[in-house]
């Protein structure tokens, strides 16, 4: 969904979990899906995590747990590794989750999260540590994320760090812009441009 980035507060959903692969965030049968419906593939991020066989919740995984909630999920390194598949940014941003917060991302997955308005945050492995230690401490610990100053600060404890964002797709996401609308607000642009290069 499109909106626009500021700053994000938020409690967090952790996943302490390295390597997670996009078929576990998306199971390779719902590419079969014939629609871009946000709350479908919301309704089926982790999905044989979350449920078992006949469709029931798991009360023991963290998306099913009332402890915690929020719009930042807190993953282990190498999130998103696996198929380029958009099908598992669609999930995480159908579930609600507008920043994914890790040491590491696969690249393409990365790159599929920011199209779809989902930030993802590279920490250092101390503070993703930190991090994870203040959640199971206080669930409901906050996470502010500034990403005009680009820094995310554990409102726990007060540590913060700077992350990296592209700077056309950080004007993009606090702007609301897919690449469309970013053409689109440049046309005049673009055609004066075209005009001089006949």
């Amino acid at each position: 969904m499109k909106q626009k980035f500021d700053i994000i507060e938020s409690t967090c959903v952790p996943l302490p979990l390295e390597n997670v692969d996009t078929d576990q965030i998306i199971p390779a049968r719902f590419l079969k899906a014939t629609t871009r419906d946000e709350k479908f593939f919301g309704d089926n991020l982790f999905r044989d995590w979350r449920y078992d066989k006949e469709g029931n919740l798991k009360p023991d995984f963290v998306l099913n747990n009332p402890l915690y909630g929020g719009e930042i999920l807190v993953a282990g390194k190498n999130f998103g590794s696996g198929s380029s598949r958009e099908h598992a940014a669609w999930a995480i941003a159908g579930y609600g989750f507008k920043v994914v917060i890790s040491s590491f991302f696969a690249d393409i997955h990365k790159n599929n999260e920011l199209n779809n308005f989902v930030l993802p945050v590279v920490v250092s492995e101390h503070f993703l540590a930190n991090l994870f230690t203040s959640i199971q401490a206080n669930p409901k610990m906050q996470v502010r994320v500034d990403v005009p100053n680009q820094t995310v600060t554990n409102l726990s404890t007060g540590e913060s760090e700077t992350f990296e964002i592209n700077g056309y797709k950080k004007y993009c996401l606090m702007n609301a812009l897919d690449d469309i609308d970013f053409l689109l607000e440049n046309r005049e642009k673009i055609e004066a441009w075209e005009k001089m290069s006949r």
